[in-house]
């Protein structure tokens, strides 16, 4: 049986992504700077809206797995993508990039592949505008005793609990990660998602080894001041991590905590910072860094991503990491 240091639970989606003024945006109805779920039919018409559109395999969890790929760490992915050109194009790149695509493009079914139609502004912000199509029905069955069994560490992706299907999918994956001896966290995924979810995350905080959220996320959870909610989370779960827009990020395990200064960088776009973040913080957590040198490592990963267009890294990490004198 193959052995992963990360195995991922999560949306297999493809992004499109295009720039966009907010003009664009107002005219088109769509929010700034969040990302929605939108139908079939919307989806179709904004794709047919976009100019000089970038196609690349996306999905939160998937694009901390192609960070986690580019630093070496051996790599599983769980999701479901249909066999269309676009599920092929997913599966065939996520390979090549290094991470295993474990499960075959499903043929039957109508729903096609999941894609989001990211659109970018000038100041970097990304609208995300995503129809889950086939991802929706990611459940149970897609979860493997192989993969999941044999994972190190596991990370999962809030948007799961939109879904029942998925629910019980993330609950599987975890139960057989814990029942091997593997730890398993959880992105919050946003404060649109913490607020659909709110019970069910805060019981799940406390059966989980990490949480990563950002400052909305974590004042979502339990509905209170920041600082509040932070102290009330490290006496919930493992550990806790919260990102705070270019602002210091404080991870906090039991009575430890680090406060990991940001270097302040303009983004060319901001698609996959938190994403990015995850995978440089969860590099260090399982090569057995510092809090705080994970932190930076995540620091670093994400201000790399922002620096050009699309979600996932385009320098090697490891070298950057070397520079800032983390390995």
């Amino acid at each position: 049986m193959k052995s992963y240091q990360v195995v991922g639970i999560g949306n297999a989606i493809v992004d499109v992504i295009s720039s966009a003024d907010d003009s664009f945006l107002d005219l088109m109805g769509i929010q700034k700077g969040i990302m929605q779920l939108v139908e079939r039919e919307r989806g179709e018409m904004l794709y047919a809206a976009m100019t000089n559109r970038k196609q690349a395999p996306g999905g939160s969890v998937a694009n901390t797995l192609a960070g986690l790929g580019n630093l070496g760490l051996s790599t599983a992915f769980i999701g479901r993508v249909h066999d269309d050109a676009l599920g092929r194009f997913y599966a065939r790149t996520m390979a090549d990039e290094g991470t295993d695509f474990v499960n075959a493009p499903v043929p039957s079914g109508e729903l096609p592949t999941s894609r989001s139609m990211i659109f970018v502004s000038p100041d970097g912000e990304r609208s995300m505008n995503t129809y889950l199509g086939i991802s929706s029905e990611l459940g149970p069955d897609d979860v493997s005793d192989s993969v999941a069994g044999s994972a190190e560490i596991l990370f999962l992706e809030g948007y799961l609990y939109d879904k029942p299907k998925g629910k019980q999918a993330f609950e599987r994956a975890v139960d057989l990660c814990h029942k091997a001896g593997g730890k398993a966290g959880i992105a919050l995924s946003d404060p649109f998602c913490v607020d659909r979810h709110r019970d069910d995350f805060r019981r799940l905080v406390k059966s989980l080894d990490y949480v990563i959220g950002n400052q909305h996320e974590w004042a979502s959870l339990y509905q209170t001041d920041l600082s509040a909610a932070l102290e009330q989370a490290a006496s919930d779960a493992g550990l806790v991590v919260c990102t705070r827009s270019g602002h210091d990020v404080i991870v906090v395990r039991g009575d430890e905590q680090a406060v990991v200064p940001v270097k302040r960088v303009v983004p060319v776009d901001a698609t996959g910072a938190g994403d990015q973040f995850a995978a440089g913080f969860l590099y260090g957590y399982a090569t057995g860094q510092s809090l705080a040198t994970s932190g930076r490592m995540g620091c670093v990963a994400a201000a790399e991503v922002i620096s050009h267009f699309g979600a996932r890294p385009e320098t090697d990490l490891k070298q950057l990491f070397r520079k800032e004198g983390l390995i």
